[in-house]
């Protein structure tokens, strides 16, 4: 890898920092590995949300179950349960 630099004083270029080589090629790598580390810095943070809606979810699921659980006919079901393991 060419770590040579040169300042480019081009008003048409997009980066004001491109390797010395004249290598249309190498240029046209360096202009993509830049897109791509663009398009890795505008996902930072998506994991995070996804983190957030699933812990959202479960949040709700619990809430669902916690109001199931409490009605009068799981409880019932649910002493009749304990009520029958200690009998036996």
């Amino acid at each position: 890898m060419n770590t040579n630099l040169e300042t480019n004083t081009d008003p048409q270029s997009h980066t004001d920092m491109e390797p010395n080589t004249g290598n249309a090629r190498t240029t046209l790598k360096a202009r993509g590995r830049a897109l791509l580390d663009r398009i890795k810095h505008e996902e930072d943070g998506a994991e995070t949300a996804e983190y957030a809606i699933v812990i959202m979810a479960a949040v709700a699921l619990a809430g669902v179950l916690v109001m199931v659980v409490q009605s009068d006919a799981v409880a019932s079901i649910i002493e009749d349960l304990v009520v029958s393991a200690f009998q036996s």
